[in-house]
């Protein structure tokens, strides 16, 4: 119970959207996820920006994930979501701005930025 499937990535999906061949999606991805394990080993912060909903921030052993207010409000509801920020201790430090940038969510300044 609780244990959940991975899905494979849809390259040829994601080719198609993006109108580059399925072999350069491929090394693109894992590229990047290359460099993003390698910077996470050598225990460099950086920011996961995911568009629409916001960004995984990982600096040291500290993860954290920060949502996009309208990606809340989509998901919950104006209501519901104005409701959990006034009631649930630590709800608005999960909350970010679109305009905010990953280093000024960092204690830091500075970061690897993978969009």
């Amino acid at each position: 119970p609780g244990d959940k499937l991975l899905e494979p990535l849809r390259y040829a999906q994601i080719a198609a959207a993006t109108f580059v061949s399925a072999k350069r999606v491929v090394g693109c991805i894992q590229a990047t996820m290359s460099l993003f394990s390698r910077c996470i080993r050598k225990g460099r912060n950086v920011a996961l920006i995911l568009k629409d909903i916001g960004m995984l921030l990982i600096e040291g052993t500290r993860v954290q994930m920060k949502y996009y207010h309208d990606f809340l409000e989509m998901m919950t509801g104006k209501d519901t979501l104005k409701e959990a920020l006034l009631r649930v201790p630590g709800m608005l430090d999960l909350v970010i701005p679109r305009t905010a940038t990953a280093a000024s969510l960092t204690c830091s300044g500075r970061v690897i930025i993978f969009p």
